[in-house]
């Protein structure tokens, strides 16, 4: 099973021709590779799966899907 977890974006960059954003993974900020051809800026949310940022999100699904992973995360 696979599962794509919401970021926030904190910066956008380019290098060799490849869109970049850092984003903000719970509190750790990791690289990852903008393959959504969105308009992206920084402070929006993003959902990343294998390193890649797939989709936009709304901050409000975001707040869903947190609450329904620590509601899992407190099952086990």
């Amino acid at each position: 099973m696979c599962l794509g977890v919401p970021a926030k974006i904190v910066e956008i960059y380019e290098n060799s021709g490849m869109r970049y954003a850092k984003v903000d993974l719970g509190g750790v900020v990791k690289d990852v590779i903008v393959v959504t051809s969105e308009e992206l800026g920084i402070g929006d949310y993003v959902i990343v799966h294998a390193g890649m940022a797939i989709s936009k999100i709304r901050e409000e699904e975001v707040k869903e899907i947190t609450e329904l992973l620590n509601e899992l995360s407190s099952e086990f």
